[in-house]
């Protein structure tokens, strides 16, 4: 295997000129650059990250911990995280926690022993969050990512509240006064965020809380479509339906299907994350879109200014806005 010295033998430079050419840690001018360059190329040279890494203090990776890589929205922000972590040069260790406590803080320790130069989190819906804190005692950078506040630390997300209380708000505006809310666990930040929205609108239209039309449960689309179908069953049942992720969204729709029912001739339909290209489905469904991968992307970039040391100010939190797109599940024409 070549090492750097056969490399600088061959461009006849010294070893700490090869060094700065390939670290870019200094100028160095475009004759010498070249010979450098061709030599890396003629002599194979691969220079040896971990060794590199130990020398800095820094293992050139960071670990990323995520309930369910497979939904759409985690897939998108994990796509942006590595984006962000390709173009810095680091790598990206990935974990699913799948909802459980207990696999997020063996993910936890694991990356820990591994050193990791931060870690971005999702945390599951009872996460340890003391877990959480001792590794930032340790002084490792932490970012929450999605679900947001229990420790003190930066975190990125986006505005929950807010865009489902406008769905309620137009689905009362079309004439619905039943409306019913596909909330998933509850004990996740975001989907009691969301929920809070609902909650917020029919206060404001005046309209009654009926608990009976608040699903919740664990969450996972087999869960939301048992609960469903006894709503839709009922006597009085609803004519509108909010679903808060794309899990519980699945879950009413196979609901539906089983009962032989459809949106929007049988109730209106609307929902918070969607499915891949949910633009071609018939109807239309009424999504509220948000920037996933931005918001992987921008966690990267403010983990990475805490680990370069350019951000030194008290912890940050960062919202962003989703987009809500009305189709022709809630009643809208196309």
């Amino acid at each position: 295997m070549a090492t750097i010295s056969d490399v600088a033998r061959m461009a006849g430079v010294s070893t700490s000129t090869v060094s700065h050419v390939i670290n870019g840690t200094r100028p160095v001018r475009d004759e010498t650059r070249t010979r450098v360059e061709e030599a890396v190329r003629s002599t194979g040279y691969r220079r040896d990250g971990l060794a590199r890494a130990m020398r800095r203090s820094r293992t050139d990776s960071i670990g990323l911990i995520l309930t369910d890589v497979s939904e759409p929205a985690f897939a998108a922000m994990a796509r942006g995280v590595e984006r962000e972590a390709m173009d810095a040069g680091l790598t990206v260790l990935l974990a699913n926690s799948g909802e459980d406590p207990e696999l997020e803080a063996r993910a936890l320790e694991v990356l820990a022993e591994r050193r990791v130069d931060g870690l971005l989190i999702a945390p599951v819906a009872r996460s340890h969050r003391e877990a959480i804190a001792a590794v930032i005692d340790q002084g490792t950078p932490v970012v929450l990512i999605d679900r947001l506040g229990g420790v003190r630390a930066d975190q990125v997300g986006v505005e929950n509240t807010a865009p489902v209380r406008e769905l309620v708000h137009h689905l009362v505006e079309h004439g619905h006064r039943r409306i019913a809310l596909a909330a998933g666990d509850i004990d996740v930040p975001t989907l009691a965020e969301r929920r809070r929205g609902y909650l917020e609108a029919l206060g404001e239209a005046g309209i009654a809380v009926d608990d009976a039309l608040v699903v919740t449960g664990s969450g996972r689309a087999d869960d939301t479509r048992e609960r469903m179908v006894g709503v839709l069953r009922q006597s009085e049942p609803p004519s509108a339906v909010v679903a808060a992720s794309t899990e519980t969204a699945a879950g009413v729709l196979e609901a539906a299907k089983g009962l032989g029912l459809t949106t929007p001739d049988d109730f209106a339909f609307a929902t918070f994350d969607g499915f891949p290209h949910s633009d071609l489905f018939r109807p239309g469904i009424t999504t509220v879109t948000q920037p996933a991968h931005e918001i992987g992307a921008t966690a990267m970039e403010l983990l990475l200014s805490r680990i370069d040391g350019s951000l030194t100010s008290r912890p940050r939190t960062v919202r962003l806005e989703p987009e809500i797109t009305y189709r022709e599940s809630c009643g809208c024409p196309a």
